[in-house]
């Protein structure tokens, strides 16, 4: 059964500015955004080529970007002990608590829930700085062949009352939120259940495809943001990404016509009808809200134009009167 959120498509906002980021943008897949000063910084995977360390890019105006190194120089030893046949570090998340930059990123092997997240901690961005310098902190998250999630793709995300929370998920049931400890940036109590906030029930045999969870802290509502069906696939990717909204951050989020996330609904925010096609499935979002009020999303999709690589995607997003972003390609 075609689930709610595929028939909404959103009405493109007519004031939004969409940007053309150039520069070194291919090969980025799930990427994140932060600003540090005056600069502008993407983490991501790798795209195809391992081992996947978590690509830097930097730009000075969000439109042309330079190649800055990587977070890690080889997978931390816990990474390969706890995870074996990993190749590579994947679909970072980035905050500043505290005065320091918290960077939560996956460790798995494509296509099993045998995986965990993991944290790294660095005083400043800036790869030139004296005092930068990425510290690995271990794990957070684990998820065995026994979980019925899988720990990959964290998003970090304080609520309105200062507790700290990690969503993450991808497939399996779905998307889980955990509570954390704000002086530590891990489980604030291991052994608790955590939230489920959405889920794709899918046929008998059929994969829930749904994965990269990104909440976004509003006066009024949490917004949920996932990526459904499926990367990773070149031009014929049919990944697009949906959003609902919640009074509170465990949920229950729902989309515009009430649909809810934990049974697939939703309202479509990124799945665009190009007529050149362009640019083919499009997701994993990251945010940037930045310090002049604008509203970013990043993301990638496939370029039909560049032998169907994965290509960094920016846009800024506006809020309608009914408090609903929009945006333009």
């Amino acid at each position: 059964m075609r689930s709610a959120a595929a028939a909404i498509f959103l009405v493109l906002a007519p004031g939004a500015q969409a940007l053309e980021p150039s520069g070194d943008i291919v090969g980025i897949h799930d990427p994140v955004i932060i600003r540090e000063k005056d600069t502008y910084y993407i983490y991501s995977t790798n795209g195809d080529t391992p081992p996947a360390t978590l690509r830097i890019r930097s730009s000075a105006d969000l439109k042309q970007w330079t190649a800055r190194g990587h977070v890690f120089d080889k997978l931390p030893d816990w990474a390969t002990r706890l995870i074996p046949g990993t190749r590579g570090v994947w679909a970072p998340d980035i905050a500043r608590v505290d005065g320091r930059y918290r960077m939560y990123y996956s460790v798995s092997t494509f296509g099993s829930n045998r995986s965990a997240i993991g944290l790294t901690t660095n005083a400043t961005l800036d790869p030139g700085a004296p005092d930068y310098k990425w510290n690995d902190e271990g794990v957070v998250v684990e998820s065995t062949h026994d979980s019925n999630f899988n720990a990959i793709d964290p998003n970090f995300v304080v609520d309105r009352n200062g507790r700290h929370w990690l969503s993450l998920g991808s497939f399996w049931s779905g998307i889980k939120l955990f509570e954390l400890d704000p002086k530590t940036g891990k489980l604030l109590k291991p052994d608790a259940t955590p939230y489920a906030i959405a889920s794709r029930p899918a046929p008998r045999n059929a994969a829930a495809a749904l994965e990269a969870p990104f909440i976004l802290t509003r006066p009024d509502h949490y917004y949920l943001f996932v990526s459904y069906d499926f990367c990773c696939k070149g031009v014929h990717s049919t990944y697009y990404v949906v959003v609902g909204r919640a009074r509170e951050i465990t949920g229950p989020y729902l989309g515009k016509d009430g649909s809810k996330l934990l049974e697939g609904g939703g309202t479509v925010f990124i799945r665009w009808q190009d007529p050149s096609e362009r640019y083919r499935g499009q997701g994993h979002n990251g945010w940037l809200s930045d310090s002049d009020g604008k509203d970013y999303v990043v993301y990638h999709a496939y370029d039909r134009q560049n032998e169907g690589k994965s290509t960094l995607r920016i846009s800024e997003v506006k809020w309608g009167d009914d408090g609903w972003p929009e945006m333009l390609q």
